[in-house]
């Protein structure tokens, strides 16, 4: 029997398997698909095979990094979330979802990635949190570069700058594709009766950290709070698919998965943490001094020397959580 296919995500928190969009996009079609999957949670995406997050390396040994190709493979292999859907429902399905690309994708970006108090508290604080130094110096950073990169490429304006107007028209078009689809959905379980299917993923992975995530400016989230039938459906999805990462939140506690330890390790993980915080920005305040020429560093004759004392090296890895999807 061939090994299953290997899919590297974004870890989870706020009651949630992944805290990416695209990730979540991917896990819930391969839980509705029931595609066997090797899943592992990471927070590093260099760590990937392709660089990037969500990436899914086949048995073949390819890799693929965007959700709908993702999907488009997994099609391939027979796990195809779509099967029972009429030509009716599959145009419906792809009109749907390029609605979403074009209202609702640019304000999710505008939110977590460009809205200046939302970026700073949440956003960068969580991905710098969760990396390991030095990446959590740069790497969130450069990821908010290329989501802008993104949101001028959806709006079709290379000079677009945030500001008040950005805002009101990016969140009057999100409302807009909100309100669109909680029409659609109506009354029923799934888009398109008792079975969820494709359009399902990517509503769920566009809706759910909008749904889950506190974040200080929370327009989007009053709006969904406000949609019952679109809150439910996010629930529900939550509670059928993943249930481990719905217990996992407890009053506004994180959902990251915990060492076997539990809480009893929280305490020493914390003062770890706290020291090698302190030791960095020592290391970085003494190469300033060294660049700039405030402390020079003088060669002494070997015979001089008394004997160095011992160098404990201190390290640290990131969190990788393995199991099957």
């Amino acid at each position: 029997m061939a090994a299953p296919d290997e899919l590297f995500c974004w870890e989870g928190d706020w009651g949630l398997p992944s805290v990416s969009t695209d990730c979540l996009v991917v896990l819930a079609y391969a839980q509705f698909a029931g595609a066997p999957l090797k899943l592992r949670k990471i927070c590093n995406p260099w760590r990937s095979p392709g660089g990037s997050l969500p990436a899914l390396r086949t048995n073949q040994k390819e890799t693929l990094s965007r959700p709908s190709d993702i999907i488009i493979h997994l099609r391939k292999q027979k796990y195809n979330a779509d099967y029972d859907l009429s030509a009716k429902e599959g145009a419906d399905s792809l009109a749907f979802i390029s609605l979403l690309e074009e209202k609702l994708v640019p304000a999710l970006i505008y939110a977590f990635w460009v809205e200046p108090k939302n970026y700073v508290d949440v956003t960068r604080r969580w991905y710098a949190e969760h990396m390991t130094f030095p990446l959590n110096f740069f790497l969130p950073g450069r990821m908010q570069s290329r989501q802008l990169d993104k949101l001028r490429l959806l709006r079709g304006d290379e000079n677009l700058e945030a500001g008040e107007e950005l805002e009101k028209e990016l969140y009057r078009d999100a409302t807009e594709c909100m309100n669109l689809l909680s029409q659609r959905l109506g009354s029923q379980k799934f888009f398109f009766g008792d079975s969820p299917s494709s359009l399902d993923a990517y509503v769920f992975g566009h809706l759910a950290p909008v749904l889950k995530c506190k974040l200080p400016n929370g327009k989007l989230q009053q709006h969904l709070k406000s949609l019952d039938n679109l809150t439910g459906f996010c629930t529900n999805i939550l509670l059928l698919y993943f249930p481990r990462d719905g217990r996992a939140e407890n009053c506004g506690q994180k959902a990251t998965p915990q060492p076997d330890g539990g809480d009893f390790d929280n305490v020493p993980n914390k003062r770890r943490k706290q020291f090698l915080s302190a030791l960095v920005a020592f290391g970085a305040m003494l190469s300033y001094a060294l660049l700039t020429g405030m402390v020079s560093i003088q060669h002494v004759h070997q015979g001089a020397l008394e004997e160095p004392p011992d160098i404990e090296h201190i390290g640290s890895h990131d969190h990788e959580e393995e199991g099957d999807g």
